[in-house]
């Protein structure tokens, strides 16, 4: 992607199954947890460069002893500083004594049976330590402590908030983890006073109850009552502090979770790549965590997948497909080349089949996949040109003829590097802008001066500066006739509340766009229009609420609306024509079937939340408020 946004985050969950003395004596280390859970965050990197942080909890510990540990980093080397950290513990550590669990789990932490990890990308606000995950909640009562860590956005913090208030609580903050915490952990506290109170009227004493907790806690009635009112897209991850473990995922199956389980270890993840590769499993065995569905794993061992909301109509991030997610999984991996291969109609009609005149190229580097699909797809285009001019040649064709006719292929090279060491700390806004705009390298003598036309495919295109400012303009310096931009994602025109960073609907270059087309119409009043009726929206109960803002995109097609893109990216320097082709909605869904998830280019809220925060969005841009609307 071209402009950088903030996204996603990711989880990493481990159960060992087993005693440690297993791991130790099968694989030679009793920190085989530990290690597995790095990798995981390692190959899930993608997912979080912000900060990281780990938690682990040690089973059957005697009172008195630490059983819960955390560590969390937000230095620029954020996972290797962390785990540095975690490793140091075992640095003096002798070879007996690392052989010795019991020694071990008195002595050192992080040698529990239970460990959380968690990758942060910041959406919105600072970046401090205490923002990353996961997050505790402490008691003395084993059973009422809680770990969380999340990859979420809530639209509705704001009530869910005030039901802590009405529950008696008195939060530190308003934030979706604290307060997504603090939910399940009044519904925890409020199972573990319930199995309490039974056993206390039966006459146990107050330490004998504890063993019956553990036992009968009831993990899927708390998550059940806890999330009755979440709104948004949610995978949570929870270890209670006696060793049992959830993690929970919204109904629509916005955002994704993974699992992999044997007998000796059950395993969570964001995507699944890094399941199969730390496991060594094969992609059919690591199954997906269903839409309003939690996995639960009890401190005995027991794994269950149990509904804990009602599913809605499924609705998983289309951007974890086109962009999020690495591009390893199998599924990604190909509904990427379909992406690619979807845009080729448009693109042949675009260079007019002129192959011979036309470069193809990628935006470094997730455009890459897509481009592979494109260029399969441009390939047949040519095979069947040539087949028709080899069938319809009016006389046996010379060799000459034949190989001229052969030769015709996509003209395929690398134009654009992105020059990643490129930094600049000049305050000048001139010469800053002259550094920005070769944060990208091209490749000289490639392309034909004033002739040739060359296309180049982005994943997305969000904001459109970085094409304005940088890729344009470095690629002008070839001297082309023409510049084609393709995209593999549809025009994005409405705001994300789910979890990544496209929360500002004035931010978006196709928005943009449809102003300055309802100011060439002078509609300009058309926006009043739908401002009233979006401050009508505010006082209807939100299972109520329709989008108004789709009505501004109704009155132009995209292509109208591309055409206006390509000359808000277009710099009046520029002496090259600029094309913008976009994906179709249709082609989408045809490329990702199984993940519908569009409402970043549709309008379409997988929840009644969505529509409320698109509506907020026009409010705060009509009112000139710079700030997220959820």
């Amino acid at each position: 992607m071209s402009d950088q946004i903030k996204h996603e985050c990711g989880l990493a969950l481990i159960r060992l199954l087993k005693p440690l003395e297993f791991y130790t004596e099968k694989y030679g280390t009793p920190l085989y947890g530990l290690t597995k859970l790095q990798l995981l965050l390692q190959k899930q990197r993608n997912r979080g460069q912000d900060g990281a942080g780990i938690a682990t909890i040690k089973l059957d510990m005697a009172p008195g002893n630490r059983y819960i540990s955390r560590k969390r980093s937000i230095g620029p080397n954020y996972l290797k500083e962390l785990f540095e950290g975690v490793y140091h513990n075992f640095e003096n550590v002798s070879k007996e004594q690392l052989q010795d669990i019991d020694w071990l789990k008195i002595n050192k932490p992080y040698t529990g049976e239970l460990l959380l990890g968690h990758l942060r990308y910041g959406t919105h606000g600072g970046n401090s330590i205490e923002t990353v995950h996961p997050f505790l909640r402490q008691n003395n009562w084993i059973s009422r402590n809680l770990v969380c860590a999340g990859n979420f956005n809530m639209t509705n913090i704001d009530e869910l908030f005030e039901e802590l208030l009405s529950f008696g609580q008195y939060p530190k903050e308003v934030s979706d983890t604290v307060t997504v915490m603090e939910k399940i952990g009044h519904f925890l506290d409020d199972e573990v006073q319930r199995i309490f109170d039974i056993y206390k009227r039966e006459g146990y004493k107050n330490i004998e109850i504890n063993k019956f907790i553990v036992e009968q806690l009831d993990v899927e009635r708390i998550l059940t009552r806890s999330c009755r009112k979440f709104d948004g897209g949610y995978v949570i991850a929870g270890l209670i502090g006696h060793g049992d473990a959830f993690v929970l995922r919204d109904p629509a199956g916005i955002r994704p979770a993974y699992y992999y389980y044997d007998d000796e270890v059950a395993v969570v993840a964001s995507e699944r790549p890094p399941i199969q590769t730390c496991f060594d499993v094969r992609h059919w065995q690591v199954k997906e965590i269903q839409p309003g569905h939690a996995l639960i794993i009890k401190k005995n061992g027991e794994i269950s997948e149990v509904k804990v909301k009602d599913p809605l109509p499924r609705k998983s991030c289309s951007f974890e497909r086109i962009y999020f997610s690495k591009g390893n999984d199998r599924d990604i991996y190909l509904e990427r080349k379909a992406l690619g291969n979807h845009l080729v109609p448009q693109i042949v009609k675009a260079i007019d089949y002129d192959f011979e005149n036309t470069v193809f190229s990628f935006i470094p580097n997730t455009a890459e996949v897509a481009f592979l699909g494109m260029i399969e797809g441009l390939q047949d285009v040519c095979d069947n040109l040539k087949k028709e001019k080899i069938l319809n040649a009016p006389q046996p064709l010379d060799a000459n003829e034949l190989n001229k006719i052969l030769a015709l292929r996509p003209r395929v090279e690398k134009l654009a590097n992105k020059d990643e060491k490129l930094r600049t700390f000049i305050a000048d806004d001139s010469s800053r802008g002259e550094m920005v705009a070769h944060v990208y390298d091209v490749t000289y003598g490639i392309v034909k001066n004033e002739v040739d036309t060359l296309v180049l495919i982005d994943d997305s295109i969000v904001r459109g500066t970085t094409l304005r400012d940088s890729i344009i303009y470095i690629l002008s310096r070839l001297k082309p006739k023409k510049i084609i931009i393709v995209s593999s994602a549809p025009q994005i025109k409405y705001p994300d509340c789910y979890g990544i960073d496209m929360s500002k609907i004035k931010d978006f270059v196709a928005f943009r766009a449809v102003l300055a087309l309802l100011e060439r119409d002078n509609k300009e009043d058309f926006l009043e229009e739908i401002y009233d009726l979006c401050l009508a929206e505010e006082q209807k109960p939100v299972e109520e609420m329709v989008n108004h803002v789709q009505k501004i995109y109704d009155i132009y097609t995209d292509e109208e609306i591309s055409t206006q893109i390509a000359k808000l990216v277009r710099a009046d320097d520029i002496k090259p024509e600029v094309e913008i082709i976009y994906q179709t909605v249709e082609n989408l869904h045809k490329s990702s079937p199984d993940h519908e998830g569009d409402w970043y280019f549709t309008g379409n809220y997988p929840t009644v939340g969505g529509v409320r925060v698109v509506n907020r969005a026009f409010i705060n841009f009509m009112k000139n408020v710079n700030t997220r609307a959820y």
